[in-house]
């Protein structure tokens, strides 16, 4: 089963917003710091789910585990509900594309044992204040 751990991260809230996603099975190891512009800190967090969701799916991995430090985005998926109704679209498209997957798990851990993808996130938005 491929493990995949993702965060969102602001540079103030609203504010620049990257995603960090670590990618680790079949051995292989994956990392992705994309750059996602200006958003609060929880959409940050649902846009670092989409694009996991969609390199996986590129990727045409089958099983996957994600692991967040999101409260707010492992609640939504496992419980298929969101009570802010601006993230709605944003769930619907991930549990959208989840559904592809033969097998999908998402569960929430601590910060402490999601440091790659946050480091991964940080250095997103880092990139994009650079101007690169």
């Amino acid at each position: 089963m491929i493990e995949v751990y993702i965060d969102g991260a602001t540079a103030g809230n609203p504010g620049p917003s990257g995603a960090g996603i670590l990618i680790k099975g079949n051995g292989e190891h994956h990392r992705y710091a994309i750059a996602l512009g200006i958003m609060t800190n929880h959409e940050a967090e649902y846009h670092a789910l989409l694009h996991a969701l969609k390199i996986c799916l590129e990727k045409k991995y089958t099983s996957v585990s994600f692991r967040t430090d999101s409260q707010l985005v492992d609640r939504a998926m496992n419980q298929e509900y969101v009570k802010n109704k601006a993230f709605a679209p944003l769930l619907e498209e991930a549990l959208k594309l989840s559904s592809q997957f033969e097998l999908f798990f998402i569960k929430w851990v601590p910060s402490s044992q999601n440091a790659g993808a946050d480091q991964l996130a940080r250095q997103a938005i880092n990139q994009k204040e650079a101007g690169m």
